[in-house]
């Protein structure tokens, strides 16, 4: 369903109402940083927010940086405007809408069809992605059908914090249970989320992390997400961000290994064999999967770069 993969290792948030910050943003190297018109903004900011948002987005320089906001729950009075003016405004200028607390497909639907009559309307020469929250019980329950709502949704969020509370859980203000819980509280949520994204060709992006003066954490959780095969992690500080472009950016050897992978599979595969070794251990065509997979982020990498 999804376009071509754009980079999403780290995902930066910012309160629309505070322009303040705008600059350090554009210029903190994010994959993507989204101006936040919903809990960032108190409420009676969050309709002056989207004049702000719309001007940063339109004048200050964001390089390669993927250009968002995050606009309210389509259950609130603020989301047909944050998405009518925003986008008037910003025009395209805004190459993604982060919906929150998506519960079911018709959620994202909404969504879509205000754009596309938007889109229509301005002539807009591009068409805007989406991505989603899932930070309630029931968008959990329904992921499946949310992950196919739309041709324009390209990533799908694990939302702990406000999941944590639709679920009635106790934790911290680090979204980590007030006791000594064995293995990861969220795990059941991460990887339905994870397999629901998976399946339907986007991306999966992990939870954001607030104790952002505890990098090392932080880089834990990065790794700690990258291998259950999510490719980024929402960032609440610009000091996250490279923390999160490296743990999630497959590493030197990671490329090279995957390379000689591929070399020697192609080569026992010209030869009429299904299987061969790499550093004595077995090669065969899952180990290729995975070999591609790692090769296809460094291109992807390597190009954004460019």
């Amino acid at each position: 369903m999804a376009s071509t993969p754009r980079p999403r290792r780290s995902e930066l948030a910012t309160p629309a109402s505070n322009d303040g910050m705008f600059a350090k943003a554009a210029a903190s190297d994010a994959d993507l940083v989204f101006l936040d018109l919903e809990d960032a903004c108190a409420p009676a900011e969050r309709e002056s927010a989207r004049g702000k948002a719309a001007d940063a987005l339109r004048d200050l320089d964001w390089g390669r940086t993927l250009r968002a906001i995050r606009m309210n729950a389509i259950d609130t009075r603020w989301a047909y405007g944050d998405v009518i003016e925003t986008v008037t405004r910003a025009r395209e200028a805004l190459d993604v809408i982060i919906v929150p607390k998506v519960r079911r497909a018709r959620d994202v639907w909404w969504v879509d069809t205000l754009l596309t009559q938007l889109e229509d309307t301005l002539g807009l020469r591009k068409r805007i992605a989406l991505e989603v929250l899932i930070e309630e019980t029931e968008g959990l329950e329904n992921v499946g059908e949310i992950v196919r709502s739309s041709d324009r949704l390209e990533a799908v969020i694990f939302g702990a914090g406000d999941f944590s509370a639709s679920q009635g859980a106790r934790v911290n203000t680090n979204f980590d249970p007030v006791v000594d819980y064995p293995g990861d509280m969220w795990h059941y949520a991460r990887a339905r989320v994870i397999v629901a994204a998976r399946s339907a060709g986007i991306a999966a992006i992990d939870a954001p992390f607030p104790n952002f003066r505890d990098p090392d954490a932080y880089r834990v959780a990065c790794e700690r997400a990258a291998a259950m095969g999510y490719v980024g992690k929402w960032a609440i500080h610009p000091s996250q961000v490279e923390l999160a472009n490296t743990a999630f950016a497959p590493t030197t050897a990671e490329i090279e290994h995957a390379r000689r992978v591929v070399a020697a599979y192609r080569e026992a595969e010209a030869a009429g064999k299904g299987a061969t070794s790499v550093d004595g251990m077995l090669v065969d065509a899952a180990h290729l999967r995975h070999a591609e997979t790692v090769s296809t982020m460094a291109r992807l990498l390597e190009n954004t770069a460019s």
